[in-house]
């Protein structure tokens, strides 16, 4: 199946699927990022369930209000569980609604645990199954998200590879070309519509004292890196030795993770660095945008600098985005390679930010939701899709 043309959804054919007909399952913050463009485009059809695997009302409540996301459906009990209730939980909830709601298509995107839920239900019920982001492998096993794509992809009726890498991962697994559509990242689209217009950059910027282009811009969430205080002390280290007179280390510290610098006793090593709160997505990307360099665990911004045209020293031991590293990423472990790294990148100063700032995304042109709503439309109402075909 391909999807790489500019195709994008017919306005009178998403409109002949029925009301809450499409079920869109998510329970993190990234997950409602990149969902948001779908969502929009669906309109009425759409029915958002949150499992609650990430949520509370500073995080994804501000998320849902900053994006213009409707209410969701909201499962309960899920959040701070262990990996596997946070399965069976949400499962056996949404086998109750999928029961006394069948929809006629369920989307889920990536690789959370609330995602593996949202396919395993679709199954055993028989629903058709679309995953957004399908095909992406770090080949780590010792990922609990490299499980989670991986069940999800052999289960999926629709796989939505984001790249030609993506779909070649799938075909060298066995999955029939016929299940898979190349049809670009969503990230793309998210960033576009979500990045704040120069003027409001600008003024942001002033906010937290910041100068274009002479800062750098840290996270740090992943349990990986959270749950082991030497990995915490090796990057922390690290990012406060990256800190100089005029160019200052913003980190928005995610709730978490300030938890178990605390357990460990590092606060010491936020001294020398500009601590914030989390940041909406906005936000983020704004501050993303005019950062010097970036440096981060998250999966999400391995994408999301390739748009933004922005360096990136990604902090994990693998990667399921080898796109990035192409030219705008650098993966390595926790320790000293971060600050040789970072301070090469560094070192490249304006021209090597104009280089990047020119070169493609490798994944796509933005029209990502709008392939992707025209393949549940096909889903939903094969009819009226033939007929306009």
């Amino acid at each position: 199946m391909s999807c790489q043309q500019p195709v994008g959804p017919r306005s009178h054919l998403v409109q002949s699927l029925p009301a809450r007909s499409v079920a869109v399952v998510l329970g993190t913050r990234p997950e409602l990022v990149k969902l948001t463009d779908l969502v929009r485009l669906l309109g009425p059809a759409a029915h958002l369930v949150h499992t609650g695997q990430h949520y509370d009302e500073e995080l994804s409540g501000r998320f849902l209000t900053e994006l213009g996301l409707p209410e969701p459906t909201f499962l309960t009990g899920v959040g701070g569980q262990p990996r596997a209730l946070q399965i069976s939980g949400a499962l056996a909830q949404l086998d109750d609604l999928f029961t006394a709601e069948p929809p006629l298509a369920v989307v889920v995107q990536g690789d959370t645990n609330a995602a593996l839920a949202g396919a395993l239900a679709a199954n055993a019920r028989g629903i058709p199954l679309l995953h957004v982001e399908a095909g992406l492998r770090s080949h780590d096993r010792n990922m609990p998200e490299e499980h989670n794509r991986v069940l999800i992809d052999r289960i999926a009726d629709v796989l939505c590879a984001a790249t030609e890498d993506n779909r070649a991962n799938l075909l060298a697994e066995g999955v029939d070309d016929a299940r898979i559509a190349v049809t670009g990242n969503t990230v793309v689209e998210a960033v576009h519509g979500q990045l704040p217009s120069a003027a409001e950059r600008a003024e942001l910027l002033e906010r937290h004292g910041l100068t274009a282009d002479a800062y750098v811009l840290a996270t740090v969430h992943r349990p990986e890196n959270t749950d082991s205080p030497e990995a915490l002390r090796a990057i922390f280290t690290e990012l406060a030795a990256l800190v100089t007179g005029g160019r200052p280390v913003v980190v928005p510290l995610h709730p978490r993770t300030r938890a178990r610098i605390e357990a460990a006793g590092l606060e010491g090593l936020l001294a020398g660095l500009t601590v914030t709160r989390p940041l909406g997505y906005g936000e983020f990307l704004a501050l993303a945008r005019h950062a010097a360099l970036l440096v981060s665990d998250s999966g999400g911004i391995q994408e999301e600098c390739t748009v933004l045209g922005r360096p990136l020293v990604v902090v994990r031991r693998s990667t399921e985005r080898p796109e990035a590293m192409a030219e705008f990423a650098d993966l390595v472990e926790p320790g000293a390679e971060i600050g040789r790294v970072a301070r090469g990148r560094l070192a490249e100063g304006p021209e090597g930010l104009s280089r990047l700032s020119a070169l493609p995304s490798p994944f796509g042109d933005g029209l990502a939701s709008e392939r992707i709503v025209t393949l549940l439309t096909a889903i939903g109402a094969p009819q009226e899709l033939a007929a306009a075909a």
